[in-house]
Parts: structure tokens; sequence; C-alpha cells
């Protein structure tokens, strides 16, 4: 069995070009590649402990994490207590403002690098079959 976590915050600030990310505390990074993790094994319905199928974690799952986590690291530090970035726009005498407070996973482009490695997920139902004698 793989144990947790699957990559180390060292992982997360070698991969990144971020000053923020880099910044970010050992525990911090620990919680974000925590909840990196959580993600990748809802989508693959896959906890990557069957140790004779998965006796090491396979790289694009850990691409897929380093990439999750410092999108999560990001987030709350240009997100976090309120902060973030705001657009705001003017027509004439009409104006708004619109603040982002978080990113899409979907822009990460995971697909490619979990889809391989989803497994069926359990229905929780029984399936009875008769036939006639």
């Amino acid at each position: 069995m793989a144990e947790r976590p699957w990559v180390s915050p060292e992982e997360i600030r070698e991969y990144t070009d971020r000053a923020s990310v880099k910044e970010r505390s050992d525990k911090k990074l620990a919680v974000d590649i925590s909840r990196a993790e959580q993600y990748v094994i809802n989508y693959t319905h896959c906890d990557f402990s069957d140790s004779d199928k998965y006796p090491n974690i396979p790289e694009p799952i850990k691409t897929a994490v380093i990439l999750l986590a410092e999108a999560y690291a990001a987030s709350a530090v240009n997100f976090g207590a309120g902060g973030g970035t705001y657009k705001s726009e003017s027509f004439d005498d009409y104006s708004y403002t619109a603040a982002e407070t978080s990113f899409i996973i979907e822009n990460l482009n995971l697909k490619p690098l979990l889809d391989d490695f989803i497994s069926p997920a359990a229905k929780n139902t029984v399936t009875f079959r008769m036939r006639k004698l």
C-alpha cells in the first residue's frame, strides 16, 4: 500500500513558479496535498491501496496531485481571508465590479492524467436474477 501523502511539500515548491506558494508553510502545504489526494481518490474511485496493482503511486497521479495542491495553495493565498482580485468595467453611466473568488478545477486539465485510473463506482445495489426451472 502506498503511504499518504503521495507527494511532499518540497515537490510542490520545486514545481511551482509562484513565490506565494513557495513561501507557504509545510503544514499548510500538507493540507493542500491532502485535499488534492482526496479529490483524486473521489474522482477515480480508487485509493491506490492495492499493493499488488499499485506498489508505487503512478507518475500521472503524482502529477495530478502536484497540480491540484499548487492550485489549492495559490487559491488560498490569493483569495483567502476576504482577499482576491477584482475586475471592474464601466460603460457610459453603468459600471460593475466582480470578484474572482476561486479557481476552476476543469481548467487544470486533469482528465488525461486521471481517466486511465478510474475504477467503476460501487452501486450499492443488489441484482437478483431468476430463471425458470
